[in-house]
């Protein structure tokens, strides 16, 4: 359906003359309509550096809570454009690409997550960010990748809590509280590919890289850190860490800033375990490109709406995680 609404706007085939300067264009449009550029870590480089702002899941939301823009450009997948609809309604927010969704928030169906609520009443419900508005709608309170850890630690030790939709996030939170969480059974794609043999491989060939590890891999993978961090905390540490060094376990487009930030240093992508590729991409994520996110602010297409119901329902956990969110100094 994405992809049909998408096509159906006449722009997916629009053709774009290759003498435009699109970094310029897309600069003197977002000026001109004041529009402000959100980019996640892992859309391709030359997105980023065309962006007003680059960030996690958690920078992202927190930024869109508190722009002043009349658009949003959300470069980004799907449920990230959902968020900062909800948390901006007098806003327009576009998506460079309605197919860009998410695998993790696809494995979590709104109407089968609520069944699942449903069969165990008095848990507190906590979400990953990684989901769609009608998922979050059914959720006490959300969290990302740089803040679940610490959320979770600040609910009651007695209370019962449900955590979905990612399972490996979820044993990996139930590691290092104590806490016994029931999880739900969904995994991200990119992560979920990462193995303990091509990363020792890896080890063997720089012995004195540091290795770098997304709380969203499997246990194993988790085991072989140095540092365990969303994608944030992956910068921050490759960044102000003494090791020239790093074997990096998350999506290979975060590498983009970090050569960025710390040019005199080493990052090696962690490869799939499926794949003699040396790196590991989501293929959704790379569905924004430069062309579409001209495209897009040039026709102010596509929009992401959600409805007044599920707005209204899932706007407050997504509160509720910024107002936890800064009183703990996140």
């Amino acid at each position: 359906m994405l992809k049909t609404e998408w096509i159906e706007a006449g722009y997916a085939n629009e053709t774009v003359d290759p003498a435009i300067d699109l970094k310029a264009e897309i600069r003197r449009m977002a000026k001109e309509k004041n529009a402000v550029i959100m980019a996640h870590y892992y859309v391709p480089g030359e997105v980023q550096d065309v962006a007003d702002f680059i960030g996690d899941s958690l920078a992202l939301a927190q930024q869109a809570a508190k722009t002043d823009a009349d658009i949003i450009v959300l470069c980004g997948v799907h449920f990230m454009g959902e968020t900062a609809a909800i948390l901006c309604p007098d806003k327009k927010v576009l998506v460079p690409d309605l197919n860009a969704t998410c695998s993790l928030a696809e494995s979590c169906p709104a109407d089968r997550f609520a069944e699942f609520v449903a069969a165990h009443p008095g848990h507190t419900v906590v979400s990953y960010v990684n989901t769609t508005a009608a998922t979050k709608a059914v959720t006490d309170v959300v969290v990302t990748s740089s803040n679940a850890r610490q959320i979770v630690e600040s609910l009651p030790a007695e209370t019962p809590i449900i955590f979905g939709p990612d399972q490996n996030l979820g044993n990996y939170i139930n590691s290092v509280t104590g806490r016994n969480m029931l999880l739900w059974d969904g995994a991200c794609h990119v992560h979920a590919r990462f193995s303990v043999e091509k990363i020792l491989e890896l080890k063997c060939e720089h012995p004195y890289a540091k290795v770098l590890v997304h709380p969203e891999c499997k246990g194993p993978v988790v085991k072989l850190a140095d540092k365990v961090g969303s994608t944030a905390a992956l910068l921050k540490f490759a960044i102000n860490d003494q090791a020239d060094e790093f074997i990096v376990a998350t999506e290979s487009g975060i590498l983009h800033e970090m050569q960025k930030a710390a040019p005199q240093k080493t990052f090696i992508p962690a490869p799939p375990d499926d794949s003699t590729c040396m790196c590991n991409e989501c293929e959704y994520m790379k569905l924004v490109t430069m062309r579409k996110l001209y495209l897009c602010l040039k026709h102010e297409w596509p929009v992401v709406s959600v409805s007044p119901e599920v707005a209204e329902k899932a706007v407050r956990p997504i509160n509720k995680m910024l107002e936890i969110s800064a009183q703990l100094g996140i």
